[in-house]
């Protein structure tokens, strides 16, 4: 999570036998790949292990949803020496790291498994007429303040790549706020509304993840330049219309950055293991993916429920049905 280490999927977890809980979570803790800061901090928070074990699946689960039809298709394979690197698809992981840790701490919060935390509490609902406070929200703020004392973001004088991950990192957890709504259910006569109890509610994330591919397809290659106005380097990237040549344009809060240009991703390295043998779609990406190589054309059978109908009382009967598929491939 910190990009210090791998992605990786952690051992399951579960209940030592006859241990106490504050002992299995201090062991849990200690499964993680964390700093000693970081694991200090899991120690005295029941329930965070736990959490970020869930907030590691949800950021791999969805960077290989949103990559499945790229040649980098998000694998474990490579991770370590991707995250050494300063690619786009660098940026990605640690804004899809970021955000799935900030959704994963501000759900555990309002779901009770956390116990220094609970629902959120938004003052500001309160006041408002005909409106009441009622079932427990997503607890953004918590999340946010605990995450950026969990990584320990610091300004780093001068090292271009520490401000791309910290810069990138804030993008994840950006996108996760710009996610926050308000929502609300009526309570009245005949639905007409005359109390509302509304919550703060994150969007799902599916749809941060579909928010951070399209950074990372607009992602802005960037340079370290200094400021003389006040006193430090910072960010630079191309020149955008209306800016001068002497004052770099600087990236948005929202923009991925990137300092090197990301390998082709055709063939087998230690960045991922090729494009040999993946599934492509021949109207859509063999071309891409297949980087020229051609695909193979493969027919099979495959099976699945038809002709499906509710039988009294509530269950669903279906038959099974088998149709011929053509699967292409991309060839070595």
């Amino acid at each position: 999570l910190t990009g210090k280490e791998a992605l990786t999927h952690f051992p399951s977890l579960g209940s030592p036998g006859g241990s106490a809980p504050g002992k299995g979570h201090v062991k849990q803790c200690e499964l993680l790949q964390l700093s000693r800061k970081q694991k200090r901090l899991c120690r005295r928070e029941p329930g965070l292990a736990e959490t970020l074990r869930d907030a590691i699946r949800l950021g791999i689960l969805e960077c290989q949803f949103q990559f499945r039809s790229e040649r980098w298709n998000c694998s474990l394979e490579g991770r370590p020496s991707l995250l050494k690197r300063g690619f786009k698809e660098t940026a990605f992981l640690y804004a899809v790291s970021s955000a799935a840790l900030t959704h994963s701490l501000a759900r555990a919060c309002s779901a009770g498994r956390m116990e220094r935390c609970t629902c959120d509490d938004s003052p500001g609902l309160e006041n408002r007429k005909a409106w009441q406070w009622g079932v427990c929200g997503d607890n953004l703020k918590y999340s946010t303040k605990f995450l950026k004392k969990f990584l320990g973001q610091k300004r780093i004088g001068k090292d271009l790549r520490a401000k791309v991950d910290i810069h990138n990192t804030n993008v994840g957890i950006k996108a996760v706020k710009n996610g926050l709504k308000t929502t609300c259910k009526c309570h009245g006569v005949s639905g007409s509304c005359a109390v509302r109890t509304c919550w703060k509610q994150l969007s799902p994330f599916h749809e941060i993840g579909r928010l951070l591919k399209l950074r990372y397809d607009d992602a802005v290659k960037v340079f370290s330049t200094s400021n003389d106005a006040v006193g430090h380097s910072e960010l630079a990237g191309p020149h955008r219309h209306g800016h001068s040549p002497k004052h770099p344009a600087l990236p948005r809060p929202t923009d991925l950055v990137y300092v090197e240009d990301s390998p082709s991703f055709c063939r087998p390295s230690k960045y991922s293991l090729g494009t040999a043998g993946r599934i492509c779609s021949r109207e859509g990406n063999c071309d891409s993916m297949c980087c020229g190589r051609g695909y193979n054309t493969q027919s099979r059978l495959v099976t699945f429920s038809c002709h499906c109908q509710v039988q009294w009382c509530c269950y669903v009967e279906c038959q099974q049905c088998m149709q011929e598929e053509v699967v292409y491939s991309c060839k070595q």
